[in-house]
């Protein structure tokens, strides 16, 4: 079962804070790779992660091909490397979009000033370690 402690939710939430934007790994279909850093990753509950998406390039195409992505919260600083893996799914309005965009941090919005950008959210499946060891992993 996923369920992201409150360790987890308090350095997640701190990530561009705290200098350690998080990254987003997706593939296209056919497996084309693509990485992006994303600051406003936040812990929606304690089985998903979310994130504004205000460039809507690549990154938001692959998830409309392959919904399968991977998070990467790295801090050097405290030794913690975890990958979270799961589903996005892409709130282009509405109550979810809503609750993301007031949760975002006030950096990442101030990038996108007219509010372009949509809520994705990942259902966590699997959090592994950066040496691939199982931290969690849905039942």
């Amino acid at each position: 079962m996923i369920n992201l402690t409150d360790d987890m939710r308090q350095l997640i939430d701190r990530n561009l804070a705290d200098g350690v934007p998080c990254i987003l790994g997706t593939a296209s279909n056919d497996g084309r790779p693509q990485i992006s850093m994303k600051g406003s990753v936040l812990v929606f509950d304690r089985q998903t992660l979310a994130y504004w998406e205000r460039a809507k390039r690549s990154a938001l195409d692959n998830i409309g091909e392959n919904p399968q992505v991977v998070i990467f919260y790295r801090n050097p600083e405290k030794r913690i490397n975890w990958r979270f893996h799961g589903a996005a799914t892409v709130y282009e309005q509405g109550a979810i979009r809503d609750n993301v965009m007031a949760r975002t941090v006030k950096e990442e919005l101030d990038r996108d000033p007219e509010r372009r950008g949509v809520a994705v959210l990942v259902r966590l499946d699997r959090i592994t370690q950066l040496n691939g060891t199982v931290v969690q992993q849905q039942d």
